[in-house]
Protein backbone atom coordinates (compact mmCIF):
# COMPACT_ATOMS: atom_id res chain seq x y z
CA UNK A 1 0.00 0.00 0.00
CA UNK A 2 1.47 3.51 -1.18
CA UNK A 3 1.03 5.84 1.67
CA UNK A 4 3.49 7.78 1.39
CA UNK A 5 2.78 10.68 -1.35
CA UNK A 6 -0.04 11.62 0.62
CA UNK A 7 0.93 12.04 4.27
CA UNK A 8 4.84 13.19 3.75
CA UNK A 9 6.78 16.95 3.02
CA UNK A 10 9.52 17.46 1.04
CA UNK A 11 11.98 18.10 4.09
CA UNK A 12 10.67 14.47 5.44
CA UNK A 13 10.96 12.96 1.49
CA UNK A 14 14.73 14.21 0.84
CA UNK A 15 15.60 13.20 4.38
CA UNK A 16 14.28 9.48 3.28
CA UNK A 17 15.68 9.47 -0.13
CA UNK A 18 18.92 10.02 1.52
CA UNK A 19 18.80 6.89 3.39
CA UNK A 20 17.93 4.96 0.24
CA UNK A 21 21.18 6.96 -1.25
CA UNK A 22 23.30 5.19 1.72
CA UNK A 23 22.07 1.63 0.83
CA UNK A 24 18.66 1.09 2.26
CA UNK A 25 15.72 0.19 -0.20
CA UNK A 26 12.49 1.95 0.60
CA UNK A 27 9.33 0.12 1.67
CA UNK A 28 6.02 0.68 2.50
CA UNK A 29 4.08 -1.77 4.89
CA UNK A 30 0.62 -1.92 5.16
CA UNK A 31 -0.90 -0.02 7.31
CA UNK A 32 -3.61 -2.27 8.80
CA UNK A 33 -1.34 -5.16 10.31
CA UNK A 34 -2.59 -8.52 12.45
CA UNK A 35 -2.32 -6.81 16.41
CA UNK A 36 -0.88 -10.30 17.95
CA UNK A 37 3.04 -9.79 17.07
CA UNK A 38 3.17 -5.89 18.52
CA UNK A 39 0.95 -7.12 21.45
CA UNK A 40 3.19 -9.91 22.18
CA UNK A 41 6.34 -8.09 21.25
CA UNK A 42 5.76 -4.02 21.66
CA UNK A 43 6.59 -2.76 25.07
CA UNK A 44 3.70 -1.95 27.75
CA UNK A 45 4.34 2.09 26.32
CA UNK A 46 3.00 1.58 22.95
CA UNK A 47 0.50 -1.95 23.73
CA UNK A 48 -2.35 0.02 25.89
CA UNK A 49 -1.90 3.05 23.12
CA UNK A 50 -2.88 0.67 19.87
CA UNK A 51 -5.76 1.13 17.99
CA UNK A 52 -7.29 -2.49 17.99
CA UNK A 53 -9.83 -3.33 15.11
CA UNK A 54 -11.77 -6.36 15.30
CA UNK A 55 -11.65 -8.95 12.80
CA UNK A 56 -15.07 -8.28 11.49
CA UNK A 57 -14.42 -10.40 7.83
CA UNK A 58 -14.11 -13.38 9.31
CA UNK A 59 -10.56 -14.07 7.72
CA UNK A 60 -9.45 -16.20 11.27
CA UNK A 61 -6.43 -13.91 11.59
CA UNK A 62 -7.53 -12.81 15.12
CA UNK A 63 -7.60 -9.13 15.98
CA UNK A 64 -5.96 -6.08 13.50
CA UNK A 65 -4.49 -2.69 14.53
CA UNK A 66 -3.27 -0.19 12.45
CA UNK A 67 0.49 0.09 12.39
CA UNK A 68 1.83 1.49 16.28
CA UNK A 69 5.47 1.36 14.55
CA UNK A 70 6.79 0.24 11.48
CA UNK A 71 9.91 -2.00 12.88
CA UNK A 72 7.85 -4.93 12.88
CA UNK A 73 5.73 -4.75 10.03
CA UNK A 74 9.01 -3.83 7.92
CA UNK A 75 10.56 -7.19 9.16
CA UNK A 76 7.44 -9.23 8.95
CA UNK A 77 7.44 -8.27 4.97
CA UNK A 78 11.06 -9.01 4.55
CA UNK A 79 10.12 -12.46 6.10
CA UNK A 80 7.10 -13.10 3.75
CA UNK A 81 9.71 -12.44 0.70
CA UNK A 82 11.69 -14.53 -1.26
CA UNK A 83 14.76 -12.71 0.14
CA UNK A 84 14.24 -13.77 3.90
CA UNK A 85 17.39 -14.99 5.89
CA UNK A 86 19.66 -12.98 3.29
CA UNK A 87 21.09 -9.90 4.60
CA UNK A 88 19.45 -6.85 3.45
CA UNK A 89 18.62 -3.15 4.31
CA UNK A 90 15.57 -0.97 4.14
CA UNK A 91 14.01 3.12 4.51
CA UNK A 92 10.36 3.88 5.42
CA UNK A 93 8.59 6.88 6.03
CA UNK A 94 4.88 6.84 6.70
CA UNK A 95 2.20 7.32 9.16
CA UNK A 96 2.20 5.22 13.03
CA UNK A 97 -0.79 5.09 15.19
CA UNK A 98 -0.76 5.51 18.79
CA UNK A 99 -3.65 7.01 21.06
CA UNK A 100 -1.31 10.41 22.56
CA UNK A 101 -3.71 12.74 24.81
CA UNK A 102 -1.41 15.34 23.59
CA UNK A 103 -1.33 15.14 20.00
CA UNK A 104 -2.84 13.50 16.89
CA UNK A 105 -2.72 9.82 17.06
CA UNK A 106 -1.61 9.51 13.57
CA UNK A 107 1.74 10.60 13.35
CA UNK A 108 5.14 10.34 10.37
CA UNK A 109 7.81 8.46 11.07
CA UNK A 110 11.22 8.06 8.96
CA UNK A 111 13.77 5.05 9.64
CA UNK A 112 16.06 2.81 8.54
CA UNK A 113 16.32 -0.92 9.46
CA UNK A 114 19.89 -3.32 8.88
CA UNK A 115 19.06 -6.95 8.65
CA UNK A 116 21.64 -9.37 8.93
CA UNK A 117 25.32 -7.75 8.76
CA UNK A 118 28.09 -10.27 10.32
CA UNK A 119 29.53 -7.17 11.52
CA UNK A 120 27.29 -6.35 14.88
CA UNK A 121 29.49 -3.57 15.70
CA UNK A 122 29.87 -1.84 12.85
CA UNK A 123 26.00 -1.64 12.06
CA UNK A 124 25.19 -0.26 15.27
CA UNK A 125 27.70 2.58 14.92
CA UNK A 126 26.33 3.70 11.11
CA UNK A 127 23.15 3.09 12.22
CA UNK A 128 23.75 5.89 15.36
CA UNK A 129 25.98 8.06 12.57
CA UNK A 130 22.46 8.00 10.41
CA UNK A 131 20.42 9.26 13.33
CA UNK A 132 22.42 11.83 13.70
CA UNK A 133 22.53 12.81 10.26
CA UNK A 134 19.01 12.82 10.31
CA UNK A 135 18.72 15.56 12.85
CA UNK A 136 21.25 17.32 11.52
CA UNK A 137 18.78 17.10 8.69
CA UNK A 138 16.47 19.58 10.54
CA UNK A 139 19.14 21.82 11.45
CA UNK A 140 20.44 20.40 14.61
CA UNK A 141 23.59 19.01 14.85
CA UNK A 142 24.77 17.76 18.29
CA UNK A 143 21.44 16.37 19.95
CA UNK A 144 21.93 14.95 23.35
CA UNK A 145 22.57 11.55 23.10
CA UNK A 146 21.28 8.71 25.72
CA UNK A 147 22.74 5.36 25.52
CA UNK A 148 21.99 1.86 26.77
CA UNK A 149 23.28 -1.70 26.35
CA UNK A 150 20.75 -4.76 26.75
CA UNK A 151 23.41 -6.90 25.95
CA UNK A 152 25.09 -5.98 29.38
CA UNK A 153 22.39 -6.54 31.16
CA UNK A 154 21.39 -10.19 29.81
CA UNK A 155 25.02 -10.94 30.26
CA UNK A 156 25.19 -10.01 34.08
CA UNK A 157 22.10 -12.60 34.43
CA UNK A 158 23.51 -15.51 32.62
CA UNK A 159 26.49 -15.20 34.92
CA UNK A 160 24.39 -14.95 38.18
CA UNK A 161 23.02 -18.00 39.71
CA UNK A 162 19.14 -17.82 39.00
CA UNK A 163 16.43 -20.36 38.00
CA UNK A 164 15.92 -19.79 34.12
CA UNK A 165 12.15 -18.83 34.57
CA UNK A 166 13.66 -15.66 36.65
CA UNK A 167 16.51 -14.74 34.01
CA UNK A 168 14.05 -14.84 31.53
CA UNK A 169 11.51 -12.28 33.47
CA UNK A 170 14.22 -10.34 34.67
CA UNK A 171 15.39 -10.02 30.99
CA UNK A 172 11.77 -8.97 30.00
CA UNK A 173 11.57 -6.82 32.51
CA UNK A 174 14.46 -4.46 31.39
CA UNK A 175 12.01 -2.72 29.91
CA UNK A 176 10.11 -2.21 32.80
CA UNK A 177 11.89 -0.21 35.46
CA UNK A 178 9.36 -0.42 38.03
CA UNK A 179 7.98 -4.21 37.35
CA UNK A 180 11.93 -4.97 37.30
CA UNK A 181 12.21 -3.14 41.07
CA UNK A 182 8.80 -5.16 41.88
CA UNK A 183 10.47 -8.47 40.94
CA UNK A 184 13.97 -8.03 42.72
CA UNK A 185 12.17 -7.87 45.42
CA UNK A 186 9.72 -10.38 45.24
CA UNK A 187 12.94 -12.33 44.64
CA UNK A 188 14.90 -11.22 47.10
CA UNK A 189 12.43 -12.67 49.95
CA UNK A 190 11.83 -16.84 50.59
CA UNK A 191 9.66 -18.45 47.33
CA UNK A 192 5.79 -17.37 47.26
CA UNK A 193 3.71 -18.73 45.17
CA UNK A 194 1.67 -15.08 44.66
CA UNK A 195 -2.06 -14.39 45.58
CA UNK A 196 -3.25 -15.96 48.36
CA UNK A 197 -6.30 -17.22 46.02
CA UNK A 198 -4.19 -18.45 43.63
CA UNK A 199 -1.66 -21.01 46.12
CA UNK A 200 -3.22 -24.15 45.67
CA UNK A 201 -3.45 -23.95 42.38
CA UNK A 202 -0.12 -22.09 41.81
CA UNK A 203 1.61 -24.91 44.10
CA UNK A 204 0.07 -27.84 42.39
CA UNK A 205 0.85 -26.60 39.03
CA UNK A 206 4.28 -25.79 39.54
CA UNK A 207 5.29 -29.49 39.91
CA UNK A 208 3.79 -30.80 37.28
CA UNK A 209 4.33 -31.74 33.56
CA UNK A 210 4.58 -28.65 31.73
CA UNK A 211 2.66 -29.61 28.83
CA UNK A 212 -0.22 -31.29 31.00
CA UNK A 213 -0.52 -28.22 32.81
CA UNK A 214 -0.27 -26.22 30.47
CA UNK A 215 -3.28 -27.72 28.94
CA UNK A 216 -4.95 -27.95 31.86
CA UNK A 217 -5.56 -24.11 32.76
CA UNK A 218 -6.17 -23.55 28.89
CA UNK A 219 -9.34 -25.86 29.49
CA UNK A 220 -10.39 -24.34 33.01
CA UNK A 221 -10.01 -21.01 30.88
CA UNK A 222 -12.27 -22.17 27.56
CA UNK A 223 -14.95 -23.71 30.44
CA UNK A 224 -15.24 -20.52 32.06
CA UNK A 225 -15.60 -18.87 28.93
CA UNK A 226 -12.52 -16.78 28.33
CA UNK A 227 -11.13 -16.71 24.98
CA UNK A 228 -9.76 -13.73 24.86
CA UNK A 229 -8.00 -10.85 27.53
CA UNK A 230 -6.53 -7.66 25.73
CA UNK A 231 -6.09 -9.11 22.92
CA UNK A 232 -4.12 -12.07 24.69
CA UNK A 233 -5.45 -16.01 23.50
CA UNK A 234 -6.43 -18.21 25.97
CA UNK A 235 -3.39 -20.27 25.43
CA UNK A 236 -0.99 -16.95 25.80
CA UNK A 237 -3.13 -16.37 28.96
CA UNK A 238 -2.48 -19.83 30.92
CA UNK A 239 1.22 -19.49 29.91
CA UNK A 240 1.84 -16.62 32.08
CA UNK A 241 -0.54 -18.43 34.67
CA UNK A 242 2.04 -21.21 34.50
CA UNK A 243 5.29 -18.64 34.48
CA UNK A 244 3.86 -17.60 37.78
CA UNK A 245 3.68 -20.90 39.08
CA UNK A 246 7.59 -21.28 38.44
CA UNK A 247 8.23 -17.95 39.49
CA UNK A 248 6.22 -18.68 43.16
CA UNK A 249 8.72 -22.32 43.16
CA UNK A 250 11.85 -20.89 42.66
CA UNK A 251 14.55 -19.80 45.49
CA UNK A 252 15.32 -16.62 46.82
CA UNK A 253 17.92 -14.59 45.82
CA UNK A 254 20.55 -14.14 47.82
CA UNK A 255 21.27 -10.39 49.18
CA UNK A 256 24.98 -10.42 47.64
CA UNK A 257 23.86 -11.35 44.54
CA UNK A 258 20.80 -8.17 44.66
CA UNK A 259 23.76 -6.01 45.48
CA UNK A 260 25.50 -6.85 42.41
CA UNK A 261 22.56 -6.47 40.09
CA UNK A 262 22.09 -2.19 42.30
CA UNK A 263 25.60 -1.69 42.10
CA UNK A 264 25.07 -2.41 38.26
CA UNK A 265 22.60 -0.35 37.71
CA UNK A 266 23.94 2.63 39.27
CA UNK A 267 26.83 3.08 36.39
CA UNK A 268 26.57 5.52 34.55
CA UNK A 269 28.82 7.98 32.61
CA UNK A 270 30.05 7.99 28.78
CA UNK A 271 30.77 4.80 27.52
CA UNK A 272 34.55 4.68 28.13
CA UNK A 273 34.53 5.15 31.79
CA UNK A 274 31.15 3.50 32.21
CA UNK A 275 32.81 0.14 30.22
CA UNK A 276 35.45 0.94 33.04
CA UNK A 277 33.27 0.19 35.47
CA UNK A 278 31.20 -2.54 34.76
CA UNK A 279 35.11 -4.07 34.32
CA UNK A 280 35.84 -3.43 37.91
CA UNK A 281 32.55 -4.33 38.89
CA UNK A 282 32.94 -7.98 37.46
CA UNK A 283 36.18 -8.04 38.81
CA UNK A 284 35.22 -7.43 42.08
CA UNK A 285 32.56 -10.18 42.33
CA UNK A 286 33.86 -12.51 40.00
CA UNK A 287 31.53 -12.39 37.36
CA UNK A 288 32.45 -12.73 33.72
CA UNK A 289 31.61 -9.85 31.35
CA UNK A 290 34.10 -9.83 29.16
CA UNK A 291 32.31 -11.18 25.79
CA UNK A 292 29.72 -8.23 26.35
CA UNK A 293 32.50 -6.07 27.40
CA UNK A 294 34.56 -6.55 24.41
CA UNK A 295 31.42 -6.21 22.14
CA UNK A 296 30.87 -3.11 23.99
CA UNK A 297 34.63 -1.46 23.63
CA UNK A 298 34.60 -2.17 19.85
CA UNK A 299 31.75 -0.50 19.02
CA UNK A 300 32.75 2.15 21.23
CA UNK A 301 35.60 2.50 19.14
CA UNK A 302 33.74 2.69 16.22
CA UNK A 303 31.60 5.37 17.07
CA UNK A 304 34.56 7.50 17.90
CA UNK A 305 35.91 6.23 14.49
CA UNK A 306 33.01 7.65 13.12
CA UNK A 307 33.52 11.64 13.52
CA UNK A 308 31.01 11.31 16.88
CA UNK A 309 32.18 12.46 20.39
CA UNK A 310 32.44 9.82 22.80
CA UNK A 311 32.49 11.73 25.83
CA UNK A 312 29.40 13.81 25.06
CA UNK A 313 27.67 10.52 25.08
CA UNK A 314 25.24 9.91 28.36
CA UNK A 315 25.62 6.40 28.51
CA UNK A 316 23.70 4.35 32.00
CA UNK A 317 23.62 0.37 32.61
CA UNK A 318 20.03 1.39 33.14
CA UNK A 319 18.71 2.83 30.35
CA UNK A 320 16.32 1.31 28.16
CA UNK A 321 13.65 2.31 25.53
CA UNK A 322 10.81 0.09 26.42
CA UNK A 323 9.94 -1.88 24.05
CA UNK A 324 10.09 -5.73 24.66
CA UNK A 325 12.42 -6.81 21.60
CA UNK A 326 15.61 -5.11 22.02
CA UNK A 327 18.73 -6.87 22.90
CA UNK A 328 21.90 -5.20 22.86
CA UNK A 329 22.72 -1.45 21.70
CA UNK A 330 19.62 1.06 22.42
CA UNK A 331 20.14 4.83 21.82
CA UNK A 332 17.73 8.34 22.05
CA UNK A 333 17.98 11.76 20.58
CA UNK A 334 17.50 14.98 22.46
CA UNK A 335 16.64 18.25 21.74
CA UNK A 336 19.17 19.50 24.41
CA UNK A 337 17.31 22.87 25.11
CA UNK A 338 14.45 20.97 26.01
CA UNK A 339 12.37 22.85 24.22
CA UNK A 340 11.12 19.80 21.86
CA UNK A 341 10.29 17.44 24.36
CA UNK A 342 10.64 13.13 24.06
CA UNK A 343 13.08 11.42 21.78
CA UNK A 344 13.69 12.93 18.34
CA UNK A 345 15.01 9.73 16.56
CA UNK A 346 15.11 6.21 18.90
CA UNK A 347 16.27 3.22 17.97
CA UNK A 348 18.84 -0.21 18.51
CA UNK A 349 19.45 -3.62 18.03
CA UNK A 350 17.03 -6.43 18.16
CA UNK A 351 18.54 -9.88 17.06
CA UNK A 352 15.76 -12.07 18.66
CA UNK A 353 13.13 -10.38 16.80
CA UNK A 354 13.17 -12.63 13.71
CA UNK A 355 13.19 -15.95 15.69
CA UNK A 356 10.08 -13.94 17.96
CA UNK A 357 8.26 -13.56 14.35
CA UNK A 358 8.57 -17.34 13.57
CA UNK A 359 11.86 -17.45 11.38
CA UNK A 360 13.98 -20.42 12.03
CA UNK A 361 17.08 -18.67 13.71
CA UNK A 362 18.18 -15.39 15.26
CA UNK A 363 19.14 -13.02 12.70
CA UNK A 364 21.41 -9.57 13.18
CA UNK A 365 19.18 -6.90 13.10
CA UNK A 366 19.40 -3.01 14.36
CA UNK A 367 17.27 -0.01 13.15
CA UNK A 368 16.08 3.54 14.36
CA UNK A 369 12.81 5.26 13.56
CA UNK A 370 12.48 9.70 13.47
CA UNK A 371 9.54 11.41 14.69
CA UNK A 372 9.09 13.60 11.88
CA UNK A 373 6.47 15.85 14.02
CA UNK A 374 9.27 16.45 16.77
CA UNK A 375 12.01 17.57 13.77
CA UNK A 376 9.48 19.72 12.13
CA UNK A 377 8.49 21.58 15.47
CA UNK A 378 12.38 21.43 16.57
CA UNK A 379 13.39 23.16 12.95
CA UNK A 380 10.21 25.62 13.23
CA UNK A 381 11.46 26.94 17.07
CA UNK A 382 15.69 26.93 16.07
Amino acid sequence: MNVATTHTDGRAETLVASYAAAGYRRVEPAILQRAEPFLALSGEDIRRRMFLVADGGGTGNGDLCLRPDLTIPVALDYLASSAAGEPAAFSYLGPVFRQRTDASGEFLQAGIESYGRADTAEADAEALSLALATTAHYGLAAPAIRMGDVGLFAALLDALDLAPVWRRRLAKDFSRKSVLAHDLDRLAVPADSGRPEYQGVLAALANSDPQAAHALVTDLLSIAGISTVGGRSVAEIAGRFLEQAELGASAALPRKTRAVVDEFFAIAGDPDSAADAVGALAKETGIDLSAALETFSRRTALIAAAGIDVSSIAFATAFGRGLDYYTGFVFELHDPGGTVEGQLVAGGRYDGLFARLGHAAPMPAVGFAAWIDRLSALETVR
